[in-house]
């Protein structure tokens, strides 16, 4: 490593923040990242450990004890390079990413990680800035067809690797945009979409065709899934245009809360507001848009779609933001000893929680209130675990005032028509059957069609979205050729 003893000599430098103040009143990136020196101390403190965790704890595998010396040598090209072997869009992970990379460093056992993800942040913008993030397009052509149906971070990643490969790539969006969740899920003040759009610029002149506003079959009648396509092609017509279908859409179904008052308006679906208000900071137009000016907002669901509802609904200039979670809170530190290196369960503050939330644990909703078809309020109650299941606590029974309430429960599935028009054989949870095996990897029962990213695996992180799609496209490739260069 670049400096041996630098993990005993330097203490861990988180990246800053505007003030609250300041970032409440847009909805653009606040995060400050670090300067060139900063990262260069950041990478001193990676151990010479022997044997990187980080490696195994990252999806894509990034090889981050490389980078990290290659940081501290200052020599930052190279860095790049290391950094794109294994992630298509580290500018994404750089962002959103929770890095359980830190949680499985070495040093993290008894002292503070490294801070992997702020270096990988600091890497890829700087890559942006010098000019060395460019098209690669392929040496060759294949002459082979790939439709990839679904823009997000796999269907992305799939694309990009397949172009390379020399293949003739579509990738088909519903929306009005590429980017998917990553679109219309993540708020901009987490991840401004220029990022998105630079490559999709790239992807473009490596060969990528992107058609939005085209929905692969159709929505089930009545469904709240964000849409805004145009046009509509069958999973027959795709089967007969293309060599192979790889299926790489969202896990978009949301997990309902159906207790008494449910049909009252002004409750609605995380993933009906999120999108929305994207689309507006954008400048698109939304027909009665959800808002949270003014208003007493009950978030329910603890996790980051729900962190995200109160960065909005605290943008919007809400009254108040309550947040509910049905498990009872966490430690504040973790044990460590006992849980290094999988990705410990502990208490995490976001920055939205900063900006203004009460946080309420171990809260059930048993019923929704209220007056002339609005909801006004919502009655709870405590629960505890007695005997592996969550029971109520007799005399916790509470009201709370609600204006606007925002379900953010998690996503069970996604759009099953979707893989119903295809004949796809589906597991327990809904998702499409494929397995990881080397033999055959992601092909479904279907010849032809392929799965990856949530559509195969579920409601999972932007870095395992990457990696599926990485891998799903290694997998078409040697279905198409019988043989593969592309890396896993």
């Amino acid at each position: 490593m670049g400096k041996v003893t630098g993990f005993m000599e330097f203490e861990r430098l988180e990246e800053g923040y505007e003030p609250v103040e300041k970032r409440l009143k847009n909805y653009k990136e606040f995060v400050i990242g670090l300067k060139a020196d900063e990262s260069k101390v950041q990478a001193a403190r990676c151990m010479d450990c022997g044997t990187p965790f980080c490696n195994n704890g990252c999806p894509v595998n990034n090889i981050i004890p490389d980078f990290n010396d290659l940081v501290f040598h200052g020599d930052w090209k190279n860095a790049i390079t290391v950094l794109h072997s294994t992630n298509n869009f580290p500018e994404f992970t750089g962002r959103i990413c929770p890095a359980p990379c830190e949680a499985a460093c070495t040093l993290n056992v008894n002292d503070d990680a490294v801070g992997i993800k702020s270096i990988e942040h600091a890497i890829i913008d700087r890559a942006w800035e010098e000019g060395w993030v460019v098209p690669q397009p392929p040496k060759a052509k294949t002459g082979k067809k790939v439709a990839v149906v679904g823009s997000g971070p796999a269907g992305m990643a799939a694309a990009q690797q397949l172009a390379r490969a020399g293949h003739d790539v579509t990738l088909f969006e519903k929306n009005d945009r590429p980017g998917g969740l990553l679109r219309y899920g993540i708020p901009d003040f987490k991840m401004e979409k220029t990022h998105i759009d630079r490559r999709v610029k790239q992807m473009e002149a490596e060969g990528v065709v992107f058609r939005n506003n085209v929905m692969v079959g159709e929505l089930p009648k009545g469904s709240k899934v964000t849409s805004w396509a145009k046009e509509t092609i069958s999973p027959a017509q795709l089967k007969a245009d293309f060599d192979a279908v790889l299926l790489t859409g969202g896990s978009e179904q949301s997990r309902d809360l159906p207790v008494p008052g449910r049909e009252l308006s002004g409750i609605h679906f995380a993933m009906e507001l999120l999108p929305q208000q994207n689309k507006v900071n954008h400048g698109g137009k939304v027909k009665d848009p959800i808002r949270a000016d003014g208003k007493h907002v009950i978030v329910i669901g603890g996790g980051d779609t729900g962190s995200d509802c109160v960065g909005t609904s605290n943008r919007h200039g809400a009254a108040s933001v309550t947040q509910f979670e049905v498990m009872p809170q966490p430690p504040v530190e973790e044990n460590r000893p006992l849980t290094w290196p999988y990705w410990p369960m502990k208490l995490r503050t976001s920055s939205s929680h900063e900006e203004g939330c009460t946080r309420e644990f171990a809260v059930s909703t048993k019923e929704f209130t209220g007056k002339d078809g609005k909801v006004t309020g919502l009655k709870t109650v405590h629960v505890e675990f007695k005997d592996g299941k969550l029971v109520e606590i007799p005399g916790t029974e509470k009201e709370y005032k609600a204006d606007l309430v925002l379900l953010a429960m998690g996503f069970v599935n996604p759009v099953a028509t979707v893989l119903d028009g295809f004949g796809v054989a589906k597991d327990a949870r809904g998702n499409a059957k494929a397995t990881t095996d080397a033999d055959g990897g992601y092909k479904t029962n279907v010849d032809k069609v392929f799965a990856a990213g949530d559509m195969r695996r579920g409601q999972s992180l932007v870095v395992w979205a990457i990696r599926e799609g990485r891998q799903a496209a290694r997998e078409v490739d040697q279905f198409l050729m019988g043989a593969t260069t592309l890396p896993r």
